[in-house]
C-alpha cells in the first residue's frame, strides 16, 4: 500500500492532485481542516463527477474525530453532548487518565483534547480497524494546519493497513487544528525535522510533484522567493504586474474596483469591500488581481526591500495572501485604507 506526504507550494494544484486520484470503485476517506476547505474540496469532487459518489466521504478534521472516531465508542459510556472550542481552564491541572481533563462540567469535549482523549482511552487500534472496514483509502489536504495532540493522532492512525495520502504546504501553516501547553509547539520550527516525522510514521516524503505554481504568474513567484523568502517556482514564463501603490487616487481606485480582492491582516470585515484577512484567504482560488494591504510595521519592511525578518507567523500569512493572484499583486498602505473602516 502506497504511504505518502506531498509537499506542495501555492497554486500548485494540491486539492486537484487528490481529486483526480479518486475513482468510484475503491472507498475514500477525505479530511481537511476548515469548513472553507471542505467546501472547496466537495466543489471539486462534484465537478469532476457530476455529483458526490457515496463512495467518497469527506470530513472536516473535528466532525471526523467527532463522529467517526470518538462517538461509536465512548459517547453513550462518557454522556457528552458535543465539543467546545472554549480552551480548558488551566487549574485545576487534572492527571491524563481523569475525564475532566477532557469535558467541561457542562458535558461538552475540549476540542484541542479530544484526539489526546481517544488515545489515552486506548482507542487508536480501533479506530484505525473501523477505516480500514468502510475505507480502503485515505487522504488528508492542508496537512500543514495539523497541531498539538492532533498532530499526534494522524500519525498514529497512519498505521492503518490502507493506501493514504497527505498534502501540505509547510509555508502555509498560519494556525493549527488546535493547541495545548507545549504539546508539538516547536513543530513547524524545521521543515527537515517537519519531514522526518512523516518518515518515521512510514510514510515517503515527496517534494517534488508538486513544487511549481500553476496560480502565479513567475512575476508574483520570483517576488514570493526574493522578498518573502519562500522558494515557490512557476509552472510556465507568464508575467504580471507586482507593485507597491501608494497614491490616494489610485488606492481609491483599487478599493472601489469589484473585481479586485483586498487583503488585510485582520479585520477585513470593517472595511465593507470584496475583502478577507491574509490568513483565512488560504484554499481560495477564484481570485484573479489581488490588493495585499500592508500595515505601518510592513511597509517599513516594503520599503527595506525584503519581509524576510519579520515575524514568522506574519511572514507565512503574507506568503498566503500573495499566492492568491492569478494575476496582477499590488501593495497599498494600510493607512490610506482607514477612512473607510467601520468602527
Amino acid at each position: 500500500m502506497d504511504k505518502s506526504v506531498v509537499f506542495a507550494v501555492a497554486g500548485s494544484g494540491k486539492t486537484t492532485h487528490l481529486v483526480t486520484s479518486l475513482d468510484e470503485a475503491r472507498r475514500f476517506l477525505l479530511i481537511t481542516y476548515t469548513e472553507a476547505n471542505h467546501d472547496n474540496l466537495r466543489a471539486k469532487v462534484i465537478e469532476r463527477f457530476g455529483y458526490l459518489p457515496p463512495n467518497i466521504a469527506i470530513y472536516t478534521y473535528f466532525r471526523f474525530l467527532h463522529s467517526f472516531c470518538y462517538r461509536p465508542f465512548l459517547r453513550s459510556k462518557k454522556n457528552t453532548l458535543g465539543i467546545t472550542f472554549n480552551a480548558p481552564e488551566r487549574f485545576p491541572v487534572y492527571p491524563l487518565t481523569d475525564d475532566r481533563r477532557y469535558i467541561s462540567p457542562g458535558r461538552w469535549l475540549y476540542a484541542n483534547r479530544l484526539a489526546k482523549f481517544i488515545e489515552q482511552s486506548g482507542l487508536v487500534s480501533a479506530v484505525t480497524a473501523r477505516m480500514e472496514k468502510y475505507f480502503d483509502v485515505f487522504f488528508v489536504d492542508e496537512v500543514q494546519d495539523f497541531g498539538g495532540h492532533d498532530f499526534n493522532f494522524l500519525m498514529s492512525i497512519s498505521a492503518a493497513q490502507m493506501s493514504m495520502c497527505f498534502v501540505g504546504d509547510f509555508h502555509q501553516h498560519t494556525f493549527d487544528t488546535s493547541r495545548d501547553g507545549n504539546v508539538n509547539v516547536n513543530l513547524h520550527q524545521s521543515y527537515d525535522a517537519y519531514k522526518k516525522k512523516f518518515e518515521r510514521a512510514g510514510l515517503k516524503v515527496d517534494t517534488d510533484s508538486l513544487k511549481r505554481s500553476r496560480r502565479c504568474s513567475k512575476s508574483v513567484c520570483d517576488f514570493i522567493t526574493e522578498k518573502i523568502g519562500i522558494d515557490i517556482q512557476a509552472h510556465d514564463e507568464r508575467t504580471s504586474i507586482v507593485r507597491f501603490e501608494d497614491d490616494p487616487t489610485a488606492v481609491t481606485a483599487l478599493y472601489q474596483d469589484p473585481n479586485t480582492v483586498k487583503l488585510f491582516y485582520e479585520l477585513h470585515h470593517r472595511y465593507g469591500c470584496l475583502s478577507q484577512n491574509w490568513g483565512a484567504s488560504k484554499g481560495i482560488d477564484r481570485y484573479q488581481d489581488v490588493c495585499v494591504v500592508l500595515n505601518p510595521s510592513n511597509v517599513k519592511a516594503w520599503n527595506a526591500g525584503s519581509f524576510h525578518d519579520i515575524n514568522p507567523a506574519t511572514r507565512n500569512k503574507l506568503y498566503v495572501a500573495c499566492s492568491r493572484a492569478r494575476g496582477n499583486l499590488t501593495f497599498v498602505p494600510e493607512s490610506l485604507l482607514k477612512r473607510y473602516k467601520r468602527s
